[in-house]
């Protein structure tokens, strides 16, 4: 009783510290969570090059769990209050089963530039969901440089992929709101436990579910093991699926939902950057001037009342 009550009143100042910290160093937090998704396609294509869709989602998601399993019970940290677990299954189906699996789906038939649009809509929509879920309230020059921001890259995207929706744009959309979901309720519980402990929770939450889908899978998909392959299922479960997430809602729970969700702006861009870098895709000359446009709205809003 004594070390459960400890390893409690740990969290509790792990997670003041949290939400106690500079604006700037949260702000710095869910930027390097950023950084981190705009490499998950780039790095999914890669994994697709020698595992199948169900293979690379569900090894993912258990690497992940390993990684924080492990972390979780090295630092003996106790387990969640039943009123927290509701919320953490919502992230668990959104961030660790949802979306990657939606958008892995989607990366069979669609460029990663093409997939970057379920990006470009994802922070208005987080933060259309946190105000809903939450009740946050950011003010109306918020709303309007939300709405210009995801109007900007919505159209670059739209206009380099040619206005054609396919199965693979109903994939994305579907992923859209379930990640919405997932870090509307993923940055609530960062405000009452440590922001790792709300991941770490959510992956293990899945082993039961992920373990057998992984080995079903690998028996039944072809897997081909390379270098490029490799990397990316490392990168997607370790930072994707866990490091960026850690700092991500860190940084949520630091500057509110409504402002962390508005950096995600900037992540379509980067995606298509690293897609020229890593995958050899053409960069479009609008992109500079998009990203222009951008960035002046992710200032907009982080500087927006509320």
């Amino acid at each position: 009783m004594r070390v459960q009550s400890s390893a409690t009143t740990a969290s509790r100042i792990a997670v003041a510290t949290e939400r106690e910290q500079r604006p700037g160093l949260g702000t710095l937090q869910a930027g390097l969570g950023v950084i981190a998704f705009s490499l998950t396609f780039p790095a999914t294509a890669w994994g697709l090059e020698g595992f199948g869709p169900w293979s690379l989602v569900a090894v993912r998601s258990v690497l992940a769990a390993v990684i924080a399993g492990g972390a979780l019970l090295a630092l003996r940290v106790p387990l969640p209050a039943r009123r927290h677990w509701p919320g953490l299954a919502v992230v668990a189906a959104g961030v660790v089963l949802g979306f990657p699996l939606l958008t892995t789906l989607a990366l069979e038939t669609s460029t990663t530039a093409h997939a970057a649009v379920v990006v470009g809509l994802l922070p208005l929509t987080t933060a259309l969901l946190s105000a809903l879920r939450v009740g946050t309230r950011p003010s109306r020059t918020f709303w309007a440089a939300s709405v210009a921001g995801a109007a900007a890259v919505l159209a670059f995207t739209v206009q380099q992929s040619g206005g054609a929706l396919s199965t693979a744009d109903v994939y994305l959309f579907a992923a859209l709101l379930v990640c919405a979901a997932g870090y509307t309720e993923g940055g609530r519980l960062a405000r009452v436990m440590p922001g790792w402990h709300v991941i770490g929770w959510a992956l293990v939450l899945c082993l039961p579910l992920t373990v057998p889908v992984a080995a079903f899978a690998l028996a039944q998909e072809p897997v081909r093991l390379t270098a490029h392959s490799v990397t990316g299922l490392l990168w997607v479960a370790a930072g994707s699926q866990f490091l960026g997430l850690v700092v991500w809602y860190r940084g949520m729970a630091a500057i509110g939902i409504p402002k962390a969700s508005q950096l995600q702006l900037a992540q379509p861009l980067l995606t298509l950057v690293w897609s020229v870098l890593l995958l050899g895709e053409h960069l479009p000359v609008a992109a500079p001037l998009t990203a222009v446009a951008v960035l002046v709205c992710i200032a907009v809003t982080q500087r927006a009342r509320g």
